[in-house]
C-alpha cells in the first residue's frame, strides 16, 4: 500500500492545527490542500481515502493528467492551482476549484478575459510577496491598495483572498511578518469590498505558525507524502 501512514500522519496535523488554532485566538476553520507535485495520482487517491479532499497542483497539464486518472477510480477532489501560471494555461483552469496564485496584473486581465468567455467567473487568491523575495512572484504590498479597486472591474473572476509563501528557512519573525502581511492585505481586500475570506499561507515546515497567524488553507506535502 503506497503512503502507509498517512492516515495516522494527517491525524496528526489535524491536532497540531487545532492546538494551533487554539494558540492564534482567531477561531477560523481550516482547510487542509494535499500538494501531490512530483508524487503519482496515487498521492491523490491516498490523500483522498484518508480524508482529504482538496489537492494543490504547481503545474496545470500535471493536475489535468492526475484528474484524468484519478476521476475513473471514482475521486472526485476540489482541484487548487498553487503555482506560477502562465497566460497561455488559463484557458485550462476550468476544472480547477481556486487559483490560488494570481501575481500580477496582466494574469488577473487574462483570468477575466476567460472567465467572462465561459460565462463563470473565476474564484482566485491575490498572491502577495510581503518581503520581496526575488524568486517569488506576488503583489508587493504598497499595490494592494490601488489593485483591490481595479480588480472590481474585472468582471471575469472573484477574489476569494490572499496566498503567500514564506521564504525557505526562515526565522520565526519573518514567518510572522510574512503572514501578518498577509492578513493586513486580505483586510486590504475586504476594505475594498471583495469578498475574500481564505488566506492561504503554511506548509509543512511552518504550518502551525501559519495557522496562528490566521491561515485557513495549508499546502502540505511533504508532511503528507515524505520527501521525493
Amino acid at each position: 500500500m503506497p503512503f502507509l501512514g498517512l492516515p495516522d500522519r494527517l491525524a496528526d496535523v489535524r491536532g497540531r492545527v487545532a492546538a494551533a488554532v487554539q494558540r492564534g485566538g482567531h477561531g477560523q476553520s481550516v482547510r487542509l490542500i494535499a500538494v501531490t507535485k512530483t508524487h503519482g495520482s496515487d498521492a491523490v487517491e491516498a490523500a483522498y481515502e484518508a480524508g482529504i479532499h482538496d489537492v494543490g497542483e504547481n503545474k496545470v497539464q500535471e493536475a489535468l493528467d492526475k484528474r484524468t486518472r484519478v476521476t475513473g477510480a471514482g475521486v472526485s477532489a476540489r482541484w487548487h492551482m498553487i503555482g506560477h501560471l502562465q497566460s497561455n494555461k488559463v484557458r485550462f483552469l476550468d476544472g480547477f476549484h481556486l487559483v490560488h496564485s494570481v501575481d500580477r496584473t496582466s494574469l488577473a486581465d487574462t483570468i477575466s478575459t476567460w472567465g467572462v468567455k465561459r460565462g463563470t467567473p473565476i474564484d482566485v487568491l491575490v498572491q502577495v510577496n510581503v518581503v520581496g523575495e526575488w524568486s517569488k512572484g506576488g503583489y508587493a504590498p504598497a499595490m494592494i491598495e490601488a489593485e483591490a479597486a481595479r480588480l472590481h472591474t474585472l468582471t471575469g473572476l472573484k477574489v476569494r483572498g490572499v496566498m503567500a509563501m514564506a521564504p525557505l528557512d526562515a526565522t520565526e519573525s519573518v514567518l510572522r511578518t510574512v503572514f501578518q502581511g498577509a492578513h493586513a492585505t486580505r483586510e486590504i481586500l475586504r476594505a475594498a469590498g471583495h469578498e475574500a475570506e481564505e488566506l492561504s499561507m503554511g506548509m509543512s515546515g511552518d504550518y502551525e505558525i501559519a495557522v496562528e497567524e490566521g491561515a485557513t488553507m495549508l499546502r502540505l506535502g511533504s508532511i503528507l507524502f515524505g520527501a521525493r
